[in-house]
């Protein structure tokens, strides 16, 4: 199971996300390490996971505030392999380009999340993997690309307390998803309350052939095996990396 870590990034600084309640994320205490700057918190989480990719979630461009441009491109210089997911609460695709224009030249390593929550409406939706460079191949397919190229965006499919959070209708567009697809389940964000794989295998059943990555609820490795067994290719962490409940990536293959 492959690893993606997460920073949660609020006026600056990482916080810890609980449950999908933005406004009541408090600055990161970690077991990895002091403080809750981005990027000696990026460094740790990477070389812990033995990743080069990183899910950023942009909280203050989420609340409708202006995007943390400055922290991102300290993130993307100080990590020159990095591949960054953002989401940033993109509308539609010009949004994301907006936004990706002003990171300078790291902004090509940048992967722009779409998420169902924040989608103006299905026709942008159509826009933002309308170029057929992210849509649906062999399972797998573009999930380790690297280079200089901009990468093709990925879909989040955003849930909280069993209700799709969708007003653009992503859920029920199959035909429009992208080849790599989050299935985020926001109540269960730090929580410690196991992973959703039923919603999982809902997805995979729709999209055989597509990457998917969830997101919240993994506390320890039984729950990635079983994640994995339901269909996950990757999963999104963050808690029970702080928490110390998964250990290190090379400790985990020599177990």
């Amino acid at each position: 199971m492959k690893l993606i870590p997460v920073i949660d990034l609020m006026h600056g600084q990482v916080v810890r996300a609980v449950r999908g309640d933005r406004q009541a994320y408090r600055p990161m205490v970690s077991a990895l390490c002091a403080g809750s700057d981005p990027v000696t918190l990026a460094r740790i989480l990477c070389a812990h996971c033995a990743t080069d990719q990183l899910y950023v979630a942009d909280l203050d461009a989420l609340l409708g505030l202006p995007a943390q441009a400055e922290v991102l491109r300290a993130l993307l210089h100080a990590l020159p392999a990095l591949e960054l997911w953002l989401d940033a609460g993109f509308t539609d695709v010009d949004a994301a380009e907006a936004l990706l224009a002003g990171l300078g030249a790291g902004a090509a390593r940048v992967v722009p999340v779409f998420g169902s929550e924040s989608l103006a409406s299905r026709s942008e939706l159509k826009r933002c993997f309308a170029s057929g460079d992210g849509q649906r191949g062999a399972r797998g397919d573009h999930a380790e690309a690297g280079g200089g190229h901009r990468h093709a965006g990925v879909l989040s499919l955003d849930r909280r307390d069993g209700q799709r959070l969708d007003a653009a209708g992503c859920w029920d567009a199959p035909a429009l998803w992208p080849q790599r697809v989050i299935v985020m389940t926001l109540e269960r964000v730090g929580s410690g309350a196991g992973p959703d794989l039923e919603t999982l295998r809902d997805v995979r059943a729709k999209a055989p052939s597509s990457f998917i990555v969830g997101a919240g609820g993994i506390r320890n490795d039984a729950d990635l095996a079983c994640a994995a067994a339901a269909g996950a290719d990757a999963w999104l962490v963050a808690s029970a990396l702080h928490d110390g409940r998964l250990a290190r990536a090379d400790s985990r293959l020599q177990a």
